[in-house]
């Protein structure tokens, strides 16, 4: 076997690289990570230098690979981890450059181990020469953000710790319509629900949805626009660029989804999601008004509405908010894993995810207690 660090997506043969891809997951793919560099979004100037690892086999096939990046930064990962750099920094250390394996910017668990016929094997190999490249470089870490469960293992077995999250995912359990979704909450949730929709419809605000064989340019620079007001109210802007939306609705047609919001034939608000085959995840909102329960609307009715007339059996539409309980989500629990190369660093924090890993625990059972859902009578 042979082992290549990659420095650009575009070195990586996107047709090889895809093979080794789960199609479930669209945030991994070839198109979506190489457009990411090529738009800027994802480079050295933003803090990102790839750092992608190939194995090839005696044919020069890629069996196994690994999105990774050396970052400068903890910006637009969702595993918080500047506690970690802070004490570094008090005793004289550097915490960055780090290296990260994940979906730049995407809050979603997908495949982060890439191989062929899902070898232990060759994850085992990822893993032992991303650990080798922290270590040769002097870089402080190795962080996996968001694997699947299934990597769990493979990631212990190297060495990582694993520390434990959760979001909040809403699960499709066959419901033929909106309605017989609504008829699993209790009574006065199920009120509320309805409350909030009909109040959005009053105002006259109708919905539309399109997808990348539908959206041109013109709709694009609207929808960004709307996303850039809300982002710019929080004291940032996307972090993925307009000429990227633009390129990855061409790109990945099918992967793609917006839903426009719309009053006296102007757009209003908006929301953009991608589709894998199996969930729908949501990623940016933008609104230029005030109404009451707009927001809900767009960003999580109007997905759980889609997910039932498509057959969509998951629906992630981000990082937390437990007022997404009451609108049907479930806690669901989330992983990354990470590496330190400072040993008594690394120690403790092993003893801190113990910690968090309980609080963890007690925070999804709290939540659970105010689930909308109707509760199951006990069997006498």
């Amino acid at each position: 076997m042979r082992v290549e660090i990659h420095e650009s997506m575009a070195e990586l043969d996107s047709i090889e690289w895809n093979r080794l891809v789960n199609k479930r997951f669209p945030f991994i793919r070839h198109e979506f990570l190489a457009l990411a560099e090529r738009s800027g979004c994802v480079s050295e100037a933003t803090g990102w230098s790839p750092r992608h690892i190939g194995i090839y086999n005696s044919r020069d096939a890629l069996i196994a690979a690994m999105p990774l990046y050396e970052k400068t930064h903890s910006w637009g990962e969702f595993v918080f981890d500047w506690g970690w750099a802070q004490a570094y920094q008090r005793v004289g250390l550097e915490y960055y450059p780090k290296l990260v394996s994940a979906a730049p910017f995407t809050p979603a668990p997908s495949s982060r181990l890439l191989t062929l016929n899902n070898s232990p094997e060759l994850a085992s190999k990822l893993l032992e020469q991303a650990i080798k490249l922290a270590n040769d470089g002097g870089l402080s870490s190795l962080h996996v953000l968001f694997p699947t469960p299934q990597e769990l293992p493979a990631l212990e077995k190297a060495g990582l710790k694993l520390r434990k999250d959760c979001q909040f995912h809403w699960h499709n359990h066959d419901y033929r319509s909106f309605d017989a979704f609504l008829q699993t909450f209790s009574s006065s949730k199920r009120k509320k629900a309805r409350r909030d929709r009909r109040h959005v419809a009053e105002q006259g605000v109708r919905f539309r949805w399109l997808d990348g064989h539908t959206l041109d340019e013109a709709v694009w620079r609207d929808v960004y626009q709307l996303i850039s007001n809300t982002f710019l109210q929080r004291g940032s802007m996307p972090y993925y660029s307009l000429e990227f939306l633009i390129e990855v609705s061409v790109r990945l047609p099918d992967s793609i989804q917006v839903v426009l919001a719309e009053k006296n034939n102007e757009t209003i608000a908006t929301a953009v999601f991608f589709r894998g085959t199996d969930a729908l995840y949501g990623r940016y909102w933008g609104c230029n008004t005030n109404i009451n329960a707009l927001h809900f609307e767009t960003c999580y009715y109007q997905g759980i509405d889609f997910c039932i007339k498509h057959g969509i059996s998951r629906f992630e539409p981000g990082t937390q908010g437990e007022h997404k309980i009451s609108r049907g989500f479930s806690p669901v629990t989330t992983w990354s894993a990470h590496w330190l190369a400072h040993p008594e660093f690394f120690s403790a924090i092993e003893q801190y995810l113990d910690r968090e890993q309980d609080y963890i625990d007690r925070y999804i059972e709290a939540v659970n207690q105010h689930s909308p859902f109707k509760q199951t009578e006990p069997d006498e």
